[in-house]
């Protein structure tokens, strides 16, 4: 009788410690499902008030959440691998973290950003490669423009995105190609209608006096991501403050005489000593893109990350989280950084190591952060006005992709000040 107590005991004492407490989503490459969609599980649980940890470098960046019946339910739902994890396999998970041999850290996700994609109305579907996966991984967004960001209306959030953007007034430097294609025609008249609208004689105006505001929210504490032609026209706006640098075919009137000389650098966020495209005509901004200098066929087109402590530099390391640090190069109005031009400041978190271009960059402004991503859509190798929007059911595990949303969840993070 004795001995059935004892091993009567003996089990449930076995049955509390297997009890689940844990869902980890595993992020490795050969594991997870989808890990676009494990991004937004990610976020649903912050949204619902769930605790949640970032295991950086553990398994690929793994995320590490509560065990809940209507957790497992939407990773089913969404097509998200996890696995189940009793409290004693977490504490083992969290001791090899926490081990010093290991470049690995835990990261706390404390809040839900609030996000906003800055697009304007009626945008193409080969716009926006962010607001393409951000829809995918099922994460909410606000789409603002012009008008709520002249009216203050950027406090209200936490992450910008700015994307295939043109903030010198130029309309993307489309008119060599596209200046008698009607939808270039309607979205120059439109820009000039919105500029009147909103007291500027000129759309260079208005643009300039934009990305002021976007400055003023990334100093105040904000974090801005930018991709593709936002990149290099968003520094180029901010350095040509007070500057003509528009031809007559983009404003009417001639540009500065000798506007070469008159940027301030000072005031660019990544860039400096760049010069700019003059040519009306050319697609193209200014040396800050490699597109015209590059010669790398597709197939050799790879750029890798680089690798942190995860211990002493978690923001870096955070946002080079992934299964692969090679990931497959690809083409946009932007498509690479040139080097040469980049401040000292700025880190290089990507670069091409057949020619030493930079993919993927960040920096700090004030309070708040920045990151740069170079090129238009990570899996469509030169994506051209027209083509079709990629179908990221084909690209669920992307590496490309991933680090998108890397930076949409960092700002849930809670902050380690970043020790080099």
């Amino acid at each position: 009788m004795i001995a059935k107590r004892i091993l009567f005991l003996f089990l449930i004492l076995i049955s509390s410690t297997v009890k689940a407490s844990f869902i980890l989503l595993p992020m490795d490459e050969t594991t997870q499902k989808n890990h676009l969609k494990a991004y937004g599980i990610t976020y649903w649980c912050l949204n619902k008030n769930y605790k949640a940890s970032w295991l950086l470098n553990y398994r690929g960046g793994s995320f590490l959440l509560p065990d809940a019946e209507e957790i497992r339910k939407e990773c089913q739902i969404r097509g998200v691998s996890f696995e189940i994890l009793s409290d004693s396999e977490q504490e083992k998970i969290s001791n090899e973290i926490a081990s010093p041999s290991q470049n690995m850290e835990t990261v706390i996700l404390e809040r839900v950003p609030k996000i906003a994609v800055y697009t304007p109305k009626g945008k193409q579907p080969w716009d926006d490669a962010v607001t393409l996966v951000l829809t995918y991984a099922e994460i909410p967004f606000t789409a603002i423009y012009d008008e709520e960001v002249l009216s203050d209306q950027l406090v209200l959030y936490d992450w910008l995105h700015l994307h295939h953007e043109d903030f010198t007034g130029q309309y993307g430097k489309f008119y060599g190609s596209y200046k008698n294609v009607p939808w270039y025609i309607e979205q120059k008249n439109a820009a000039e209608e919105l500029a009147h609208k909103l007291n500027y004689a000129k759309v260079a105006e208005e643009k300039g006096a934009v990305a002021k505001k976007i400055r003023d929210f990334v100093i105040g504490g904000g974090f801005m991501f930018a991709m593709c032609s936002a990149t290099d026209s968003f520094d180029i706006a901010l350095a040509a403050d007070g500057v003509d640098i528009c031809e007559p075919m983009f404003d009417g009137d001639s540009s500065d005489p000798n506007y070469q000389a008159k940027l301030d650098y000072n005031n660019s966020f990544a860039f400096k000593d760049f010069i700019l495209e003059r040519r009306p005509d050319k697609y193209e901004f200014s040396d800050i893109d490699d597109t015209d200098s590059r010669r790398i066929p597709m197939e050799k087109d790879y750029f890798t990350l680089m690798e942190y402590s995860a211990k002493w530099d978690p923001i870096p390391s955070m946002l080079c989280q992934n299964h692969t640090q090679l990931i497959k190069g690809f083409m946009g109005q932007t498509t690479a950084f040139n080097p040469n031009v980049i401040k000292s400041n700025v880190l290089v978190m990507g670069s091409c190591e057949l020619n030493g271009e930079a993919r993927y960059i960040h920096g700090e402004k004030g309070k708040g952060m920045f990151t740069f991503y170079s090129g238009h859509d990570p899996e469509d190798f030169q994506h051209r006005v027209g083509d079709s929007p990629t179908v990221l059911d084909l690209h669920a595990n992307s590496p490309g992709y991933r680090l998108i949303l890397n930076n949409v969840l960092f700002p849930a993070a809670r902050k380690k000040k970043q020790k080099t």
